[in-house]
């Protein structure tokens, strides 16, 4: 995390980590691309540790609400995440992704892909929302 970040009361959640010179140290004889290849798999396992960490289960779906970086310029996007597991937020088909609790308490994500940065905002639905509210959102 930046010290912009730090000083704006964020609190990293997870984030890719590439430890290119400790991979090109442990494993010389390696490839550039059997590295990279590696560095994905080491993530991917400290990832899904991270997901056991965060299996809290919530009492209604989670809303995700994106600002998408397409190629042909800024989308805004929704999806809805039916399980209400926050565990199940941490899966993204991004090249790089960041999650985040900005300082007002929100679960967010910066996810970097060839195309730009998509920028997602968890929210959970109020229990006492009806489904017509719902809908209506």
């Amino acid at each position: 995390m930046n010290e912009k970040d730090t000083l704006s009361g964020a609190i990293m959640v997870w984030t890719m980590r590439t430890g290119r010179d400790d991979l090109e140290a442990e494993y010389p004889d390696l490839s550039e691309d059997e590295r990279i290849s590696l560095m994905y798999e080491i993530n991917g396992d400290y990832l899904d540790d991270e997901r056991a960490n965060l299996n809290v289960q919530l009492s209604q779906p989670i809303l995700v609400v994106g600002d998408l970086g397409l190629w042909n310029g800024r989308r805004m996007g929704y999806k809805e995440i039916p399980s209400g597991n926050i565990r199940d937020c941490l899966y993204s088909d991004t090249d790089y992704s960041t999650w985040y609790v900005d300082r007002l308490g929100d679960l967010r994500c910066d996810a970097i892909h060839h195309d730009g940065t998509n920028h997602y905002l968890y929210r959970v639905y109020k229990d006492s929302a009806s489904p017509s509210q719902i809908e209506l959102l």
